[in-house]
């Protein structure tokens, strides 16, 4: 597969203070750029200039990035976006900071989505030489990497047929509501060899519901925990274990209400992996395994 995984999200944030704040304390990621209201940070353990960008101005997704395996992989992603008929253009380098020239796609869920192959390298904060298993100066939670994001979309079929066709996802887990292709309700989709790094429910075009941070495990996720009670940081859901994925979770939000994500397992995928299907009468199941019960504003709650 071209793309690689998950590179950066940009968010907006309704004030750059409190959201460097949680995202360099809470979280533990350090800034590693500053220009116009905007504020890029990397997590520890990744190699790449960043993986959030805070903006700044409002609420919600800005745009999301995808590393793709090499330069030429993007002209064909580009004829294939054009013959699915969604629209592209190509990106310039220093569009984003540290980012090289690359591809911008306007998603049939309005959602814009960058690929993009180059970008600088800053390198993890242990080296890659006898290096340490984590650094001794962590703060707060210490997220090591981003590991990826769920957006809604009025027309999940619609999304999945373009993540597989385009850029050669394939689903992992499915949630439907019946046997027809109109009836798929959420899509967790993979590139390379974890549940998912994208996912996305019906709901509202351009909406974000979360991305989120991998963690070691269930005690890293506990450790998370406590730290966020510490920082006073509204815990949405759990910790508990997910029935899709099978990974431990706590949602949690940040200072201007984008849902964030610590997540930790989940199960292997891969070229020969057959996706899992979940029905409607067991989502609760399927999204809070532990508790077996949803609150409706998990699912309406998006920025």
């Amino acid at each position: 597969m071209s793309v690689i995984r998950l590179g950066y999200v940009h968010v907006r944030v309704t004030d750059l203070a409190q959201a460097r704040q949680h995202y360099q304390d809470t979280l533990g990621m350090d800034a590693v750029h500053e220009e116009d209201g905007k504020v890029y940070l990397k997590s520890w353990d990744e190699d790449d200039h960043h993986s959030v960008v805070l903006e700044e101005g409002g609420v919600g997704l800005v745009k999301f990035g995808y590393k793709v395996a090499g330069e030429g992989a993007l002209d064909a992603i580009e004829n294939r976006v054009r013959a699915f008929g969604a629209g592209s253009e190509r990106m310039s380098k220093g569009d984003n900071a540290g980012v090289g020239d690359g591809l911008r796609i306007t998603l049939p869920s309005d959602h814009v989505l960058e690929l993009y192959s180059e970008i600088d390298y800053l390198g993890t904060k242990v080296g890659k030489l006898n290096p340490d298993p984590w650094p001794r100066d962590l703060r707060g939670i210490g997220v090591p990497r981003i590991n990826h994001a769920l957006i809604t979309t009025e027309d999940p079929a619609l999304l999945e047929r373009f993540f597989t066709d385009v850029l050669a996802f394939r689903p992992a887990e499915r949630l439907v509501a019946g046997d027809e292709e109109s009836d798929l309700v959420g899509s967790w989709m993979f590139c390379g060899d974890q549940p998912h790094d994208v996912a996305f429910v019906k709901g509202p075009n351009g909406k974000l519901h979360h991305f989120a941070y991998e963690i070691d495990d269930w005690s890293a996720l506990l450790r998370a925990g406590d730290v966020m009670s510490m920082d006073d940081v509204p815990i949405d859901l759990g910790p508990a274990r997910h029935g899709i994925t099978r990974g431990g979770t706590i949602y949690f939000f940040d200072p201007s209400g984008n849902r964030n994500e610590v997540f930790s397992g989940g199960y292997r995928t891969g070229a020969d992996f057959r996706p899992i299907t979940w029905t409607m009468d067991q989502a609760a199941r399927g999204i809070n395994y532990t508790h077996r019960e949803i609150d409706q504003a998990f699912l309406d709650v998006v920025t």
